[in-house]
């Protein structure tokens, strides 16, 4: 066996993966020399890809799954250093990040966890090696020599270790060999980019090869911070891999894998959404800006920007300092205005070891993967993304901070029984993930200002961004003795004198909020049991049964510090009015949000809460697949899928901040509400896959139904996570969803249903349509939507108000169609032993909304990126000069927009921008 793997290794990936048949792999009796002639044979007749994605070994033309499976050449070609680069190969993804690198969120057919939350687990489960990722995020950094990556489409309930509801990315890196070698690689591109890659691979003996891997890279920020004079979104991370491979004899053999890696850059800023890119991002054409229904207004008519002095919202933050030019300019000027003296400075740190076991014990084949890791970011931020000082993060290791601890252990045995006629397979995965959260979030220097102008704007009341509560002498006398309301004189009536007072202690709030000590723990604990079984009912008709018992608990203690005095003096003021003017209700309520806002309290000052939920799931598949030909093979198959509930680690989601926590029974009585249920999916499928001579293609078609739809949206205030389901019949009518009302909507239990569908059809195909040209092309078209009545928990609660354009409309970042097209050709130069190097690769989306409120203005039109790589390469490619650019048109597009955080009214919206052109050249060297 190992002289096979030997021979497969050096041999390399053409269009995947290149082994012999699965039987060829694991026969016993096998001479080694006869295999690796075999294998030769097999290259000459034709392109054999090879995927694990069934825990077995196996030809992709043989799995009945929707599997991408991407190569090290088309990696290597294509750019690709982390897992947003895959999205020019594979149609059905969709890779972004957002205010943190660590917030990275992976989407297949339109499905994937949105929003900043870490308490969601990610629906697109990566794996490095095998070794759980525990978020998406954390693949987003340099990965390294890889040897093939693949992409599972739709739920992973049965196999792959941790469940997914939407689909899997399994990474796996280029192994030791046992062959002396080595490599190195210099890049040098615009914005001062630079990457220094090199390894070594030495056979340590018969049984044992080494390898040594790293990649450094640095490069200058995207962005240029005009306040404070330094470049945002840089480059500054490094990785290194060492790994041993241990085979001691063909039965068994041992990958033990050790990585370190670190980032130190600053990370992530933002522009203002304007109408020359998204025509939609306009004030209302029916409703004064200051109205709550505004934001959820289709604007038809040619109205005024958002970010115009038609905003009243935009001369309180010029009054207080903001540069005009950051509200006027193009979207994708990359000059900011930020804070003085703010930053975006962050620190990721990612090391882990892993081990990978595989032993044939003769009547069987046991596998087992263990890893544990070790993850944490810090990231300090500007977090209003304007001039103003009104939110921040410090930099150090408070702010924003996560750590994860995650210990995994998956265990397979694989063999067959009754003369080959069952291929079966049994398992077992445990996961101990510890999580920590702290943040250092507080209000700046200017918040008590902008807040009260803010009110003041909502109020009708003339606001002075230079006095004291935002109010001048003469608005306070004018407020005092009414000359316009003889009927209510002074303006506000009785409770004039408790307005005038909101306003100066709201203006008090300065440089206050997270004292920096206490923080969210969670503590997750995964057990899974699974089966996954392929009947032969003849020599072309499978059967495939799949079935995965899941248990999960999770628990969480927290504890605060918080020197927001404020808040409670300002709901000890106010509160005991709320109820006695129901006109004034609104403004006063407001007084209260905005002191207390993410539930930033003293009043929490040396509190703890804990609570603990515990979860069963039962998931599997069924499919039948039939092979016409010995190079085809149809199917149709029925999945259940599952993601895990946890909590809302955000204690603005503990309660709204108007009561306090003491007239609710405590921060304790509340633990409970942070909780949120689990998702689950069935997913329908048909597919055939043809592999031709010089050619395959694979095509699926698909049908997924999501209940309990985990969505994590920001609404300008703070972030809200739902379960979203459907209504067959809701109370009120079927537009009671979509009103301005939290509270109308809701639904008899025996009416809820899936909430969330995605619908579609996938096609790929892959040629090579003369020596030394390769070609693949990929369109997916996929309605991935919400139903047209929904409602926010599988009990019925009502969809929030914030969430009202979502029923009937796609998700977020789900374009319907989007269509991948690659094309490399490497011929010969002369008789020299060089070879010429050409590639191209394409990405073409259609329309979609960025934001996962859908509000107008966040739309994304239809885009194409393209990019390339040409260059020559020395005989047996020990060395190599290529020129490469990515996004060679300079498309400007951006990743999400979203609510500027409390810019409002009328909501303005900030994005963060896609990468723009980049270039340079690279020298590579091997022996």
């Amino acid at each position: 066996m190992k002289a096979i793997l030997t021979r497969t290794i050096a041999l390399g990936a053409l269009a995947g993966s290149l082994a012999v048949p699965h039987a060829a792999v694991l026969a016993q009796d096998t001479d080694p020399q006869s295999a690796a002639t075999d294998l030769d044979e097999q290259l000459e007749e034709g392109y054999t890809i090879v995927v694990t994605a069934q825990g077995r070994t196996q030809e992709l033309t043989d799995v009945p799954v929707a599997v991408n499976v991407v190569s090290s050449e088309e990696l290597r070609n294509s750019g690709t250093s982390d897992i947003r680069e895959l999205n020019q190969v594979a149609p059905s993804l969709l890779v972004s990040s957002t205010g943190n690198e660590a917030n990275g969120s992976a989407r297949i057919r339109g499905i994937g966890t949105v929003g900043d939350n870490p308490g969601l687990e990610s629906s697109v489960a990566v794996f490095v090696d095998g070794v759980y990722r525990s978020r998406s995020g954390n693949a987003l950094s340099e990965l390294g020599p890889i040897d093939r990556v693949e992409v599972l489409r739709g739920p992973q309930g049965t196999l792959g270790g941790r469940n997914s509801s939407a689909g899997l990315i399994n990474i796996y890196t280029a192994p030791p060999e046992f062959e002396f070698g080595g490599y190195g690689a210099f890049t040098y591109g615009n914005y001062n980019a630079i990457k220094v890659e090199g390894g070594i691979n030495a056979p340590l003996g018969d049984t044992v090869a080494a390898r040594l891997d790293g990649v450094y890279f640095t490069r200058d920020g995207f962005y240029n911070d005009v306040i404070n004079d330094v470049r945002v979104n840089d480059r500054d991370r490094y990785l290194v891999r060492g790994q041993l491979l241990f085979e001691p004899s063909d039965m068994i053999s041992a990958r033990l894998t050790a990585d370190y890696s670190k980032k130190d850059e600053a990370c992530c800023a933002a522009t203002f959404v304007q109408p020359d890119f998204a025509p939609l991002a306009r004030l209302s054409d029916d409703f004064p800006p200051r109205d709550g229904r505004a934001p959820f207004d289709y604007p038809g008519g040619p109205t005024p920007a958002l970010t115009s002095t038609s905003n009243p919202i935009i001369p309180v933050l010029l009054g207080l300092g903001q540069d005009p030019r950051a509200l006027t300019q193009d979207t994708f000027n990359r000059d900011i205005y930020m804070t003085p003296g703010r930053s975006f400075a962050g620190e990721t740190e990612d090391y882990g070891v892993g081990l990978e076991v595989n032993w044939d014990l003769g009547g069987a084949s046991l596998t087992s993967i263990t890893g544990y890791r070790e993850y944490s970011n810090t990231q300090a931020s500007d977090t209003d993304y304007t001039q103003v000082d009104i939110l921040y993060r410090a930099p150090g290791d408070n702010a924003g901070a996560r750590e994860f601890e995650t210990f995994t252990q998956e265990l397979r045995l694989q063999g067959e029984a009754f003369d080959g006629r069952l291929d079966w397979l049994v398992g077992a995965y445990y996961a101990n993930e510890q999580l920590e959260l702290r943040d250092n979030l507080r209000f700046g220097s200017q918040y008590g200002r902008y807040a009260a102008c803010r009110l003041a704007v909502l109020a009708g009341v003339p606001g002075d961004t230079s006095a004291a509560g935002c109010l001048s002498a003469g608005t306070r006398a004018f407020l005092a003795d009414n000359p316009f309301t003889v009927a209510v004189d002074p303006a506000f009536g009785a409770l004039t004198p408790v307005v005038i007072g909101a306003f100066d202690r709201l203006d008090q709030i300065s440089d206050l909020g997270n004292a920096g000590g206490g923080g969210f723990n969670q503590s997750s604990e995964n057990f899974a049991v699974f089966t996954h079984n392929i009947f032969e009912i003849t020599d072309r008709l499978d059967l495939t049964l799949g079935l995965r018992y899941t248990n999960e608990t999770k628990s969480i203690d927290a504890s605060f510090s918080n020197d927001n005095t404020v808040c409670p003096a300002q709901q000890a003021a106010l509160s005991p009015f709320l109820g006695a003017s129901p006109a004034l209700d609104p403004l006063l309520g407001g007084f209260i949000t905005l002191s207390c806002l993410f539930n930033s309290t003293s009043e929490l000052d040396g509190q703890s809460i804990n609570d603990t939920r515990d979860e069963d799931a039962l998931t599997g598949t069924a499919v039948l697949s039939y092979k016409p030909t010995p190079r085809s093979l149809v199917y149709a198959s029925y999945s259940r899928g599952y993601k895990a509930g946890g909590y809302n680690l955000d204690t603005s989601a503990l309660k709204s901040p108007v009561p306090t926590f003491a007239s609710l029974g405590g921060a304790q009585a509340l633990a409970s509400d942070l909780q949120f249920d689990e998702e689950t999916v069935n997913a329908y499928e048909i597919g055939g896959k043809i592999d031709g001579r010089d050619w395959t293609f694979t095509m699926a078609g698909f049908h997924q139904e999501f209940s309990n739809f985990q969505l994590n949206t920001f609404n300008g205030l703070f972030f809200v996570v739902q379960n979203i389901n459907g209504c067959s019949n809701l109370v009120g009518g079927p537009d009671s969803d979509s009103d301005a009302s939290s509270t109308t909507g809701s639904c008899a239990a025996d009416d809820v249903g899936p909430g969330v569908t995605a619908t579609g059809v996938e096609m790929e195909l892959s040629l090579r349509p003369a020596r030394f040209l390769n070609a693949t092309m990929g369109i997916t078209y996929s309605e991935t939507k919400f139903e047209e009545d929904l409602v926010g928990s599988d009990s019925g609660a009502p969809l929030t108000d914030a969430l009202r354009l979502l029923p009937g409309d796609n998700l977020s970042n789900a374009p319907e169609v989007t269509a991948t097209a690659s094309v490399s050709y490497t011929p010969p130069i002369g008789d020299s032993g060089l070879t010429g190097l050409f590639y191209l690769n394409t990405r073409m989306t259609g329309d979609y909304n960025t934001g996962s409120d859908l509000l107008y203005g966040k739309e994304q039109d239809g885009f194409i990126l393209v990019n390339g790589r040409v260059g020559v390469r020395g005989p047996d490619d020990k060395w190599a000069l290529e020129f490469w650019a990515q996004n060679i048109f300079n498309q400007d597009y951006t990743q999400v927009a979203f609510n500027t955080p409390l810019v409002a009214p009328q909501q303005t919206y900030s994005a963060y921008l896609a990468e723009p052109r980049t270039y340079g050249v690279t020298v590579r060297a091997g022996f």
